[in-house]
């Protein structure tokens, strides 16, 4: 079958979107306060049927805190496919001892050379996800 007999969206489940939440690492966080949204890269590890992140203080923690509803996407282009996750839910930020030591023991390392020492989690409300055949438009009729 050609790429051009498959359908060029496919609807994925909650499950086959958390494959492709599970094999990648790099996401954005889209957050807003005060009707201003913002978006920063990030990078991810869902685990445990959520998503974790580590930062450090600053604008990005600080939106965090006054509204924690959050969205979080994650993607992927080949040649011929892509595919597109979006998770909506709440952040919660480690705060005890045993979640932070247990956090520490997972492999999320920081992106870059900077002290991230503030883990958040996002709880998903709800995870949607599609698979895209990618090809030219069809011709008009």
């Amino acid at each position: 079958m050609t790429n051009e007999e498959l359908p060029p969206v496919v609807e994925l489940s909650d499950e086959q979107s958390w494959k492709y939440l599970e094999h990648t690492h790099h996401g954005r966080l889209a957050v807003s306060v005060a009707n201003r949204p913002s978006i920063y890269p990030i990078n991810y590890l869902a685990h445990d049927g959520v998503l974790l992140l580590r930062t450090a203080p600053g604008t990005k923690l600080a939106e965090m805190a006054v509204n924690t509803y959050v969205a979080f996407e994650a993607d992927g282009v080949h040649s011929d496919q892509a595919w597109s996750v979006v998770v909506k839910g709440t952040t919660r930020f480690l705060e005890t001892g045993a979640e932070i030591e247990a956090a520490d023991s997972l492999p999320l390392q920081p992106w870059v050379r900077t002290e991230k020492y503030r883990y958040v989690e996002i709880v998903p409300e709800t995870v949607t996800g599609r698979f895209f055949n990618l090809g030219p438009e069809p011709p008009r009729d």
